[in-house]
């Protein structure tokens, strides 16, 4: 199984039908499991403290929806970018290790402000989705494109053209 959980809740109802579609797309390989966890307010995120503090209770609720065998895909600014066909390589080896660890493939997108440090401590891999920077409700959508193209890619299918 895969799950993609994101701090915050999907707002914009176009965005919402479109991951629908794709999670109805990716269902034909795998099941797939929207998780939404709370996020905090960010009315005084420019104070570098309080910043911290958002960022550390958003990775504890995200923490909490996660199990120990579960392997954990963080999106990240550090993390690492492939290219469409890598992607799809390392998609079918993260979920072959996920089984093998009895546990879910699980691709976390923190809040508005990145990720906490526990998060980042528990994140197995770690991936910079672009260089641009995109909403957290745009990320969803593309993280989901990506997946389906991934098994697209995986089953010789001719979306990826």
């Amino acid at each position: 199984m895969i799950k993609i959980l994101c701090i915050g809740k999907m707002k914009d109802k176009s965005l919402q039908a479109l991951s629908s579609e794709y999670v109805r797309r990716i269902s034909a390989f795998t099941r797939v499991e929207i998780i939404e966890v709370k996020d905090e307010s960010n009315a005084h995120a420019e104070r570098e403290a309080e910043a911290s503090r958002i960022k550390d209770s958003e990775a504890e609720r995200a923490l909490g929806r996660l199990r120990d065998p579960d392997l954990v895909v963080l999106l990240d600014l550090d993390g690492r970018m492939w290219d469409s066909e890598g992607f799809a390589c390392r998609l079918k080896d993260w979920q072959q290790l996920a089984g093998q660890k009895g546990g879910d493939l699980v691709f976390v997108i923190a809040g508005s402000l990145g990720p906490g440090t526990a998060l980042k401590k528990r994140a197995d891999l770690r991936w910079k989705l672009s260089d641009l920077t995109f909403t957290h409700l745009m990320t969803r959508v593309l993280i989901l494109e990506q997946i389906y193209r991934g098994f697209m890619i995986l089953n010789g299918r001719t979306y990826h053209k």
